[in-house]
């Protein structure tokens, strides 16, 4: 099985689990929906740079993924309304109302809303260790809400980041559908609309936009933890499905966790350390997962990037491809067994 959308995946995690004890100290001195704007502005703007940079110097990929096409705006549209609206403003709310240590490790239950939307509504394949994993994660996020001080549960904040994880979720699963094209592309497009509609409803209700350097800071958060985080986001998606990927993304609320011990200086308590037991045995069970059997796949002609190394790209060239390349290629039908991530040439459907 391929390991390079594994570090996709961890790098993707590592840049969005530093944002929720940063995004805390901003939305102090930042209200929430313009916070929520401008870390969606911040990655279309620091996403810009790369690319005007990259064009400046004749520096190139080694194969460019197809660009959107007019049949993927229905996906990108929705992936902009519920992950880049929605869910950020949903989290910055929460945020205000929650220590940024719980909401770090609340971040878990947008691993949850994915892969139950992928399995229940998409068909994505689930064995026995991944459903563990989610009752762990779950158990988890009911910890994370009770309030051992109060002897209670402190709902608003945590309901308004359930929320944001569930819209996330949403997210992730529409995503995968155009995950072979450029994931560069598609994040600067979410950045510039999702960014221009948060900070416009800020405008309609009155709520002004801070001009300080916290706003430079939010700009830069956004640049690295919405746009390069989103970028090896897609990448991720595009070979390991919307389950796996959702529940690997699951690192970045233990990063989010110890950055907010350091910066911050935040303990919530006993129930710090059920959650952490139960949320890093789910993490152990999706590490441990392997999946292979018997397959079957039909003709297809499609276009994304790959390389003649794998088992599905053995098709000829007039010259010698590069080794990461991108045209029209047609998969001749064929059966065969290998261990494999539920990719875009393995979404095919399983015996019960």
């Amino acid at each position: 099985m391929n390991r390079q959308p594994l570090l996709y995946i961890l790098v993707s995690a590592a840049c969005f689990g530093i944002s929720p004890p940063i995004a805390k100290i901003l939305v102090a001195n930042i209200p929430p929906m313009v916070l929520a704007g401008l870390l969606y502005i911040g990655a279309f703007l620091g996403l810009s740079l790369y690319t005007l940079g990259r064009k400046a110097w004749s520096v190139a990929p080694a194969a460019q993924r197809s660009g959107l096409r007019r049949k993927d705006l229905p996906w990108l549209a929705a992936a902009v309304l519920f992950g880049g609206i929605i869910a950020p403003i949903s989290l910055m709310y929460g945020l205000s109302r929650t220590s940024g240590f719980a909401t770090s490790l609340l971040l878990n239950l947008e691993g949850v809303s994915t892969a139950l939307i992928a399995v229940l509504i998409f068909r994505e394949n689930a064995g026995k260790r991944l459903w563990w994993a989610l009752v762990c994660m779950t158990a988890a996020g009911v910890f994370l809400a009770w309030d051992p001080a109060q002897g209670s549960f402190s709902l608003a904040g945590p309901l308004l980041i359930c929320l944001s994880m569930l819209c996330w979720g949403i997210d992730n699963n529409v995503t995968r559908h155009i995950s072979a094209r450029d994931p560069i592309q598609i994040a600067l497009l979410k950045g510039l609309v999702s960014g221009a509609a948060s900070l416009s409803l800020a405008w309609l209700l009155g709520i002004g936009i801070p001009w300080s350097g916290r706003t430079a800071l939010a700009v830069l958060l956004g640049a690295l933890s919405y746009g390069v985080s989103l970028v090896f986001f897609i990448k991720a998606l595009a070979w390991l499905g919307s389950f796996r990927t959702g529940l690997f993304f699951s690192l970045a609320p233990f990063i989010g966790a110890l950055a907010s011990l350091a910066l911050l200086q935040e303990w919530i308590g006993w129930v710090m350390f059920p959650a952490a037991g139960l949320m890093i045995a789910g993490l152990w069970l999706m590490m441990a997962e392997s999946h292979e059997h018997l397959h079957a796949h039909t003709a297809a002609t499609h276009t994304h990037q790959h390389r003649h190394d794998d088992l599905h790209h053995e098709h000829a060239h007039d010259e010698a491809p590069a080794k990461a390349h991108n045209h029209c290629h047609i998969h001749s039908e064929g059966n065969h067994s290998h261990a494999h991530w539920p990719d875009i040439h393995h979404r095919h459907g399983h015996e019960p």
